[in-house]
């Protein structure tokens, strides 16, 4: 945004896949906007980005094989909210209702009336399997990607949890990484493709989180259960019997809370006669997470619960994201910063996809400095 003598002068640009946008804003007594070759008043400026906007994203998500990233939540007067304030006219917005309770969920309350429909997914040789349901079905919601405080997308199948398994696929191929007997944590898990790698790379446990206990029951474990089939009998009602060796278990709630109830991270159970030079490691060995950091309110909460949850010293986190999310903020960049900021970790970028005309995908790699 650049104030010259007579007028303001703001510009910006979005871009969707390959779709670019370019919007000038010129404050002068007559105002003329510019969007493509269109010519318009400034009274039918915010009318017409929305309508633009709106058709860029749906024909993103039409070329794309993976869900894309909605922009625009869907409200009950049709009208996209911006992530620009000199756009959107709309009344000021009520407080977030409060989080839904930390629970665990087991593999009885699996739902039954939500059955997802299973597709396969090729990611460079290896195939695995993700559910397909709609928020309509599980939430009565459009099929929005998000609505803060009730539903966080867990049910959308991101392009950053495939970016994810490939980069732990590369990482273990070049010995990088080894989740053999690791205690692995997916943060925000929704089909849990990364999670149900590193069941298969032979970790000794894997715990999937999501906000909403509803994804848990109707897409979570479903897709675990199709990738990792149950074996015929339980252990008991709160176990489970898989067909590998981790402990596989489910957890959701708020990221500020949830803590409270991941089995890792309580030591009411251990020794009282191991020391403090005890090797017993409190934590997990190492965390996942997949388009997390879309939410800049969220940041501050995401990072103290990953800080909270890594094993010290020798925990890992792999966190897959867009560089920026247009619209609400958030991105990769910004939450490097963040941890930059703290001055505890230390960051390396593993991978980047995309360019160009694209928004840019990384995979990050944390560790304990």
């Amino acid at each position: 945004m650049e104030c010259r003598e007579h007028h303001w002068l703001i510009e910006f640009e979005l871009q969707f896949g390959k779709l670019q946008y370019v919007i000038t804003l010129e404050e002068v007594p007559s105002p003329t906007i510019t969007l493509g070759e269109v010519q318009l008043n400034a009274k039918n400026f915010r009318k017409c980005i929305l309508e633009k906007l709106q058709v860029a994203v749906a024909m993103a998500a039409n070329q794309s094989g993976v869900d894309s990233f909605q922009l625009f939540p869907s409200t009950n007067d049709n009208k996209a909210q911006l992530g620009f304030s000199f756009l959107d006219d709309s009344p000021e917005k009520p407080p977030l209702p409060l989080p839904p309770p930390c629970l665990e969920v087991l593999l009885s309350q699996v739902s039954s009336s939500v059955k997802p429909t299973l597709e396969p997914v090729n990611l460079d040789g290896l195939t695995l399997l993700k559910g397909r349901v709609s928020t309509h079905e599980v939430f009565a919601l459009s099929n929005s990607d998000l609505v803060p405080g009730k539903y966080e997308g867990g049910l959308k199948l991101w392009e950053g949890s495939l970016d994810l398994v490939k980069s732990l696929q590369s990482e273990v191929e070049s010995g990088n990484l080894s989740l053999i007997g690791k205690k692995v944590l997916e943060i925000g898990c929704g089909h849990g493709l990364p999670g149900i790698f590193s069941c298969r790379q032979g970790a000794s446990a894997v715990h999937f989180q999501d906000f909403n206990s509803e994804v848990l029951q109707c897409l979570t474990i479903p897709n675990v259960v199709a990738n990792l089939p149950v074996k015929s009998q339980p252990l008991a009602a709160d176990a489970t019997s898989w067909d590998t060796d981790a402990e596989v278990r489910f957890f959701a709630g708020d990221w500020s809370e949830v803590h409270q109830i991941l089995p890792n991270l309580q030591t009411d159970h251990l020794d009282p006669n191991c020391g403090s030079g005890s090797s017993v490691s409190v934590g997990y060995d190492i965390i996942l997470m997949a388009e997390t950091v879309y939410s800049i309110s969220a940041l501050p909460a995401l990072y103290e619960l990953m800080k909270k949850c890594m094993s010290h010293p020798h925990g890992v986190v792999y966190m897959a994201a867009k560089k920026y999310y247009f619209g609400v903020g958030g991105g990769s960049r910004r939450f490097i910063s963040l941890v930059e900021k703290d001055g505890v970790m230390v960051s390396s970028l593993i991978a980047e996809v995309g360019g160009g005309s694209s928004n840019v995908r990384e995979v990050w790699k944390l560790q304990f400095k």
